[in-house]
């Protein structure tokens, strides 16, 4: 039980964070200065208005100084990351999969904020993770790094190659992001993937549906969001998917 209350206050509290790294990082603003304030008046964000999603509660989703909207997407980040990493902290039993699972979940969370806003995917964020993979996947579970290893060469590949074939489709900033994924995952990418096309094919038929053939495919719909659709997927359900695949059919 306290696992489970300090992963859902710690994820709140970094939820909080996301969403200054997906504001700023685009702009290639610091992280760091200046403290958060408002946008339109520039007041510094008093402490007890900064605590996730009962602050905007309690100010009504407006800025105390100012009284401009304050955008709802901060209080649907901050409680969807808590519950994210309290949901991690009960699938997984082992130090590994929750720590590999949790800073997977912070790291897909801004990297689809800021796709769907700008149409790019950070290095920083997926070189970050890599390292982060790499680090926490020898630290506390060696023995299942060669897996991983493969899984992102295989995932990253797999991408590289829909990205030389339909250069206008996908990035390299979602190669990474793939490869990134199979640092974390392991074998679960291989349904992270599947989960990711299948939803993005999904979303682009609504798409050419409601505008029609020639005008659907000329929308851009970045490929990131459904990436991180598909990790999440995954850190929930990758391996009993990968289980039960392997003994239906590999058997």
């Amino acid at each position: 039980m306290e696992a489970v209350t300090f992963a859902g206050v710690l994820g709140a509290i970094v939820g909080s964070f996301l969403n200054v790294v997906a504001y700023r990082l685009p702009r290639h603003e610091s992280l760091i200065t200046p403290a958060s304030h408002c946008p339109n008046c520039g007041t510094p964000v008093k402490p007890y208005d900064n605590i996730p999603v009962l602050s905007w509660l309690l100010l009504r989703g407006h800025c105390r100084s100012c009284a401009e909207p304050i955008s709802p997407r901060y209080p649907l980040v901050e409680a969807l990351t808590a519950a994210l990493c309290v949901g991690a902290v009960l699938a997984h039993h082992s130090p590994a999969g929750v720590a590999l699972s949790v800073i997977l979940i912070l790291l897909v969370v801004p990297a689809a904020l800021i796709d769907l806003e700008h149409r790019i995917i950070p290095n920083r964020i997926t070189g970050l993770g890599a390292l982060l993979a790499l680090a926490v996947g020898l630290a506390l579970d060696p023995g299942g790094e060669p897996t991983r290893l493969i899984a992102a060469a295989a995932a990253g590949g797999f991408l590289l190659l829909a990205a030389l074939a339909y250069p206008g489709g996908m990035g390299m900033g979602d190669v990474k992001l793939a490869g990134m994924m199979g640092l974390f995952l392991g074998a679960a990418v291989a349904p992270a993937i599947l989960v990711a096309l299948l939803s993005g094919v999904s979303v682009g038929a609504v798409i050419i549906a409601r505008k029609g053939a020639q005008a659907g495919r000329k929308t851009a719909v970045p490929f990131g969001p459904f990436l991180a659709l598909g990790a999440l997927v995954a850190v929930f359900a990758g391996q009993p998917l990968v289980d039960v695949y392997v003994n239906h059919f590999l058997h």
